[in-house]
C-alpha cells in the first residue's frame, strides 16, 4: 500500500495554535503529514528557517507521522519530490479562499498528482495570524492563548519591545 503523503506549506512565522490545529487535524487524515516552512527571500522574517522548524518539532513531537522540512522555489515541485497527494491549507475566512483558490489551480496546473485540501480553522482561531501575535507580543501583549506553550517564551523574547 502506497503512503499517502499530504505538505501543509507555510511562513509559520511564528506557528500559533491555528497552524497547530491544522497540523494535528491533517495528521488524523493522511498517512504522513510534511510541514513545509517556506522560504520567501521577498519576505522578512521575524524567525530563521531553523528556528521556524525547530519550533514546529516542539509542538507536533506528540504527532508521530508529522515530519518538518523546509521548501524553498515551488512548491508544486516540492511536492511532486516528496510524492505528496496532497497540499492542506487553513482558512479563517472567506478573504482568504479567494487567493487560496487561485494558488491552488496552479499548483494543480503544475503538479496534477497532489490536490488541495481546504481545513476551515475552528471558530476560535478565525482571527488568529503570526502577524497578529507578532504584533500583541510587540507591544508586550499576552499571547499565551495564541501559541503552544511549548514556543511561547522563544516568541514573546524575540518579538517583545
Amino acid at each position: 500500500m502506497n503512503k499517502k503523503i499530504a505538505v501543509c506549506p507555510g511562513s509559520f512565522d511564528p506557528v500559533t495554535l491555528g497552524h497547530l490545529d491544522i497540523i494535528e487535524r491533517a495528521s488524523d487524515l493522511f498517512d504522513e503529514v510534511i510541514v513545509a516552512v517556506s522560504i520567501n527571500s521577498q519576505k522578512v522574517s521575524s524567525f530563521s528557517a531553523e528556528e521556524r522548524i525547530d519550533m514546529i518539532k516542539a509542538v507536533s513531537k506528540h504527532l508521530p507521522n508529522v515530519k518538518v522540512d523546509k521548501c524553498e522555489g515551488l512548491l508544486a515541485d516540492y511536492c511532486r519530490q516528496k510524492g505528496a497527494i496532497a497540499i492542506v491549507k487553513g482558512l479563517r475566512a472567506v478573504t482568504d479562499f479567494e487567493y487560496e483558490f487561485q494558488q491552488a489551480l496552479a499548483n494543480k496546473k503544475l503538479y496534477e498528482n497532489a490536490d488541495t485540501i481546504f481545513l476551515t480553522t475552528r471558530a476560535e482561531n478565525m482571527y488568529l495570524s503570526s502577524s497578529v501575535v507578532k504584533e500583541i507580543a510587540s507591544y508586550g501583549g499576552d499571547i499565551s492563548e495564541f501559541v503552544p506553550s511549548a514556543v511561547l517564551d522563544i516568541i514573546k523574547r524575540r518579538i517583545a519591545k
